[in-house]
């Protein structure tokens, strides 16, 4: 497969039981051979997001100094500077830091133990310079957490599996949501040799739900067939992806492939663009176990526990 396909869900939740498992079906072959997909016919409202990034704008528009009291890094709440990340470490690949600034939120409702609060369930960060955020996130994390649970069901359903085999391990389930804003060329300069708006990488949950403008300094997905592609851009649609966890689970059968964002490009000194990306992982107690063959492509996975696994994947990407 040498380009992400695009697919519309609208059959899979309305249609009948030949609708739903053709789209199943494709689903399984993007997920096989490019571990990428474009969605339509989610039923999220384009006007949530255009609400979102308009907020989002005006908390990145503040002075330096005010977003300073809102700093965090990699896996915390709020606001996450330029210089804190650098995907390309997940690779083992040194590179100069992405060339982005993040605002995040994701789930916050503890659950008892120490050990996974401390990590997983932090409490959210609420600007007060921009009051409209909380309720816009609160409500978008809830739609997406939806969303993410009906795709690991058509997942299910795509590997022959009851519906609700990957959400039995997501009943209390840990979450983020990015957003990220890669400023203009016009305001970075020249970015130095190597560095990307986000380096290549892959992602580490189960999967990603992503809402992106479309630019010339955007998203590339790396085909066996063709070397980087530009993903295909629809309007109203979700960029999906499977994260490392997930293709563990499968027991390789799917990909978590490799992907990148541009640099700004010269052609378009003032583009500056801003995305939503809801990544989702699964209880971090859950023991994930490779399936196995025939579904599995390899046999004698290593069990592992969500934490540890999404863990050192994060640590990995932060720089102190």
């Amino acid at each position: 497969m040498k380009a992400v396909p695009i697919i519309d869900l609208d059959p899979w939740f309305h249609g009948g039981e030949r609708d739903r498992a053709a789209v199943a079906a494709r689903v399984d072959a993007a997920l096989s051979e490019i571990g990428f997909l474009v969605v339509t016919g989610h039923g999220v409202p384009a006007a949530d997001r255009d609400a979102i990034r308009a907020a989002a704008k005006r908390f990145f528009a503040l002075p330096e100094e005010v977003k300073r009291r809102y700093a965090a890094t990699v896996g915390e709440r709020g606001w996450l500077p330029p210089g804190v990340e650098a995907n390309g470490y997940a690779e083992g690949t040194a590179t100069p830091p992405d060339l982005k600034e993040t605002f995040a939120v994701g789930a916050d409702r503890p659950i008892g133990d120490p050990l996974f609060d401390a990590e997983w369930f932090l409490p959210n960060v609420w600007p007060g310079e921009v009051p409209e955020l909380e309720a816009l996130l609160t409500r978008y994390l809830a739609r997406m957490k939806r969303l993410s649970d009906d795709l690991l069901a058509l997942c299910a359903v795509a590997l022959g599996l009851p519906s609700g085999f990957f959400t039995a391990h997501a009943l209390h389930p840990s979450f983020t949501l990015n957003i990220n804003r890669y400023p203009p060329l016009s305001q970075l300069g020249e970015p130095e040799p190597g560095q990307f708006r986000i380096g290549p990488h892959t992602d580490f949950g189960t999967v990603t739900v992503l809402d992106r403008q479309d630019g010339v300094g955007g998203l590339q997905v790396h085909s066996e067939e063709a070397g980087w592609v530009d993903a295909p851009w629809v309007e109203d649609s979700f960029t999906i992806n499977v994260g490392d966890l997930l293709a563990h689970w499968t027991g390789g059968r799917w990909k978590s492939n490799r992907h990148r964002v541009l640099p700004p490009d010269p052609s378009a000194p003032d583009e500056e663009l801003v995305s939503l990306i809801f990544f989702y992982e699964c209880d971090p107690d859950a023991r994930v176990e490779p399936l196995a063959p025939p579904l599995g492509r390899t046999a004698g996975g290593a069990a592992v526990r969500a934490h540890d696994f999404l863990l050192e994947r994060l640590d990995a990407i932060t720089l102190a």
